[in-house]
């Protein structure tokens, strides 16, 4: 239940009303003030002042100010006349009711038609704003369209004395081509009427000698040479080394030659006896070593799974070739088959081994032992 407050004290004038109310300590954003016609109401929990004024005021001129724990009102009447007292007296609680109803219906329905107006204004702003936006650029396309005109006239005349031009020109050439054939007239006319005398001999033509202007685009020397006959036909007879192993003989060793064509033939001896599905293939198809040159160029166009494929050929063709285990366990490490890049790996370190304890290191090994510090 809020508190009613009393306490206030105001002054007026024919056309003004002076209120001051007291905020009694209560904070200035707390306040909440209602302002009508005839109805001034001020919240500030826990208390309330309500005024039923005496005659209808301007609410839309009126003004409220606070500060100093106080609010000072600034109404203005509707009409300039000293009133009897501030508020009406003898006001029972239906009056009291219907003066607050009204005042808030009041209030909805201005509050409304500001919203309108607002709103209308801003239309009409829009519709002003559009306009001038229109004239801009009808002034602008109006530029435009000067400037082509202008071009185009700028053109058009340009064109017609360029055109006067050629005229004039074609008309001096037509009177030239007229003057040259009376010109040859005369000329056979004169001729005509010279007397016919005894023929003169052509004086003895002379062959210019060296001097400044003396020019010869065929020096002498070009005289006295001669082209040389043209060489005899022959035939050269070149005869080959048969040479089986893939490197030149500067290039490897005897050991290692031996060492590779064993391995070939036993490849040739596998196929022959435990594959003979593979007699469809090519030659180089059956070789361990040109299946592992294609499986590396998989694996560096990162074509794993067709890598894997030619390792598999290969070590059918010949398992005791230990990079084939190993390039094919690097195939299985990319494509995160853990467990068998393990296996791999596993069946290169026994193969190497037992070559080891089998045969001198050779070149093989000491590529394996450089690249994987065995």
């Amino acid at each position: 239940m809020p508190v009613r407050v009393s306490e206030f004290s105001w002054q007026q004038t024919p056309a003004t009303i002076f209120l001051s109310l007291p905020l009694r300590g209560v904070c200035v954003r707390d306040a909440d003030v209602f302002c009508g016609e005839s109805y001034l109401k001020v919240n500030f929990p826990p208390f309330l002042f309500e005024l039923f004024l005496y005659a209808p005021i301007d609410d839309g001129k009126s003004k409220a100010k606070i500060g100093n724990d106080t609010i000072l009102f600034t109404l203005y009447k509707k009409e300039p006349v000293l009133w009897d007292s501030l508020s009406v007296p003898g006001v029972d609680k239906e009056m009291m009711q219907r003066i607050r109803e009204k005042s808030i219906l009041q209030a909805q329905e201005k509050a409304k038609e500001a919203t309108e107006a607002k709103a209308v204004a801003k239309r009409e702003d829009q519709r002003y704003a559009l306009g001038e936006m229109m004239k801009i650029e009808e002034e602008e396309r109006k530029k435009i369209e000067d400037m082509k005109e202008n071009e185009r006239k700028k053109a058009t005349s340009e064109l017609e004395a360029w055109k006067e031009c050629q005229k004039k020109a074609d008309g001096q050439k037509r009177v030239q081509r007229k003057e040259k054939p009376l010109e040859g007239k005369q000329a056979e006319e004169t001729k005509a009427l010279k007397p016919r005398g005894l023929p003169r001999k052509a004086p003895p033509t002379r062959l210019p000698t060296r001097g400044r202007n003396w020019e010869n685009i065929f020096p002498e020397k070009l005289k006295e040479d001669r082209v040389p006959a043209p060489r005899s036909a022959g035939s050269i007879q070149i005869s080959f080394t048969p040479r089986v192993f893939p490197t030149a003989l500067r290039e490897s060793q005897v050991a290692e030659e031996e060492e590779w064509l064993h391995k070939q033939a036993e490849a040739r001896r596998a196929m022959s006896t435990d594959l003979p599905e593979f007699f469809d293939l090519k030659e180089e198809e059956r070789n361990p070593d040109w299946l592992k040159d294609k499986g590396n160029k998989l694996f560096a166009t990162e074509n794993y799974l067709a890598a894997v494929d030619a390792y598999n050929l290969a070590i059918r063709l010949n398992c005791k070739i230990p990079l084939l285990y190993l390039n094919r366990a690097a195939c299985h490490l990319k494509l995160k088959n853990l467990h068998k890049a393990i296996e791999d790996s596993s069946k290169a370190c026994k193969i190497m081994k037992l070559h080891l304890r089998l045969t001198q290191p050779t070149q093989l090994y000491r590529t394996m032992q450089r690249r994987f510090g065995i």
